[in-house]
């Protein structure tokens, strides 16, 4: 299966669409958080048809709003602050820091543990596991936007620079 992975959208619509365009062939997509605004959840749902799967970060302001918006979408699933997910043979931990991302890989638990927060792109392994934050979507702290897939039969991330 591959996975398409972005976090720290930041309400960058422009670099959003670029990406969304990029991860279009994915089975599934995983956000680790900062959307923003709500309107980034029917964005979202409109512009990848597989499953969703979203955790909140710490700019996503009106989480009752985000929620609303959720529920209203068939592809997406709102997790809250930390998601456990089994995607193909892979069991995945999905939540938006770091410090709680390197914790949940060394439970060996988990064989991919995605998180964002840092706007760093990052592939690496702690204990058994596969860490992987897709750096940001917005672009503006790091200079980059970029975002990531992982192909689970191959255990291989690949980075995406994108290019508005």
């Amino acid at each position: 299966m591959r996975v398409a992975i972005i976090s720290d959208i930041h309400d960058a619509l422009p670099n959003l669409t670029v990406a969304l365009a990029q991860l279009a062939n994915a089975n599934v997509l995983i956000c680790c958080g900062d959307l923003c605004s709500p309107f980034v959840i029917d964005y979202l749902a409109r512009g990848f048809t597989g499953p969703i799967h979203i955790v909140f970060g710490n700019n996503d302001g009106d989480l009752f709003r985000i929620t609303q918006q959720a529920n209203k979408s068939t592809n997406i699933t709102l997790h809250g602050h930390i998601a456990e997910l089994s995607v193909g043979s892979k069991r995945f931990a999905v939540n938006h820091y770091p410090e709680i991302a390197r914790g949940l890989a060394l439970s060996d638990r988990y064989d991919v543990v995605c998180f964002g927060h840092n706007h760093t792109y990052e592939a690496t392994r702690e204990g058994t596991a596969l860490l992987i934050n897709p750096s940001e979507i917005f672009g503006g702290l790091s200079g980059c936007a970029t975002c990531a897939t992982y192909d689970s039969e191959l255990d291989q991330v690949t980075r995406h620079d994108l290019h508005s």
